[in-house]
């Protein structure tokens, strides 16, 4: 054992001498020209003294940077990864913080969701983002999408047509499996509750999908244009059972005010007629 260490330090390579590099008369060691530190120490192994090269400091710091630099790389790749799977509709890679205008005050709500964000899945919490058509719902469900996917969280923001749709070709263990699947994500985000209020049909898929992420304590965040009274207090049983779930788990947030989608629809169009009259 010993002979082999032997011979393994034997076949270290010595440190390599730049033009620059000078010996230190007092030590015999070499030193770096950059930044004037050992490339050499003296070790002591099995009662011999021997003279091994070590990293400079100039060295130390490149390689730290190098590894820095790598670790990086490797965050937004995984990034890139969380949004390309986790954002169906590409429509939304658009929706940030960033382009929050401040003029509708729930979004605070989205943006402490994201900086409590540690709590609410240690507890399971969720939103639900209600109110009418247009007035901000999805974009703030996907500014908290794209945040906490900067964070490295997965998170998988879709649709209750997307789903339903996805199911309706499906024996019962794929769609077991299917529903399963959405477990691996962190936070689900699912946009336009209420779609399924006249099929018995998708009444139980969307009860499926709400159910199994009841049962996996994880978050869940629903945009609805329902109104929170209609959910408080649902006319039948087959979306009481729905409903009831999802006020347990998801904090209701109000969004209310102008219509954003049809004031960008208004000045899209203002925007192409003068393009068109130019």
């Amino acid at each position: 054992m010993r002979d082999e260490l032997e011979r393994m330090i034997d076949n270290i390579p010595s440190a390599t001498r730049e033009p620059e590099d000078t010996t230190d008369p007092a030590t015999g060691l070499l030193i770096c020209g950059k930044c004037h530190t050992p490339k050499q120490c003296r070790v002591t192994l099995f009662g011999t003294e021997r003279l091994l090269p070590c990293l400079c400091q100039c060295e130390q710091e490149r390689l730290k940077a190098q590894e820095a630099a790598r670790q990086e790389q490797e965050r937004l790749a995984k990034i890139h990864r969380l949004k390309a799977n986790g954002l169906q509709d590409k429509a939304l890679f658009a929706y940030t913080f960033d382009r929050d205008d401040g003029q509708n005050p729930a979004m605070k709500y989205a943006r402490r969701y994201v900086e409590h964000w540690p709590e609410m899945k240690e507890r399971g919490q969720g939103l639900l983002l209600w109110g009418g058509v247009g007035t901000g719902k999805t974009f703030a469900a996907a500014c908290i999408a794209h945040a906490l996917t900067e964070q490295s969280v997965p998170v998988l923001m879709t649709n209750f047509s997307k789903i339903l749709n996805s199911l309706s070709g499906m024996f019962s263990e794929d769609r077991n499996k299917y529903l399963a699947s959405f477990n691996h994500f962190s936070l689900l985000i699912i946009d336009d509750l209420g779609i399924e209020r006249n099929s018995e049909y998708a009444l139980e898929q969307v009860y499926n999908v709400v159910y199994s992420r009841y049962l996996s304590r994880l978050p869940l965040i629903i945009t609805t244009n329902l109104p929170l009274a209609e959910l408080q207090a649902p006319g039948d049983l087959a979306h009481a059972r729905i409903y009831d779930r999802v006020l347990e788990r998801c904090t209701p947030v109000c969004f209310s005010g102008k219509n954003y989608r049809k004031d960008n629809a208004a000045a899209n169009k203002t925007e192409a007629a003068r393009l068109l009259n130019e």
